[in-house]
């Protein structure tokens, strides 16, 4: 029981190490322009497979009327 504190500042060291290593390092809003070409291979194989041009152009309408365009 006496050699426990050492572990433990060690095992807190690694979670800092770890959590440093992992975490976002930009945080905030991502721009529309780089999520929407980040989206949109996704969307263009997805319309290519499923052939909905008529879903899309509806999606799309709505999320235009959505964000009053």
């Amino acid at each position: 029981m006496a050699h426990t504190a050492p572990r433990a500042l060690i095992r807190d060291e690694g979670r800092k190490v770890y959590a440093a290593a992992f975490r976002s390092r930009r945080q905030g809003r991502r721009h529309p322009v780089v999520a929407t070409l980040m989206a949109l291979p996704l969307a263009v194989l997805l319309l290519l497979v499923f052939d909905g041009w008529e879903t899309v152009a509806t999606q799309a309408s709505s999320v235009g009327e959505m964000l009053g365009r």
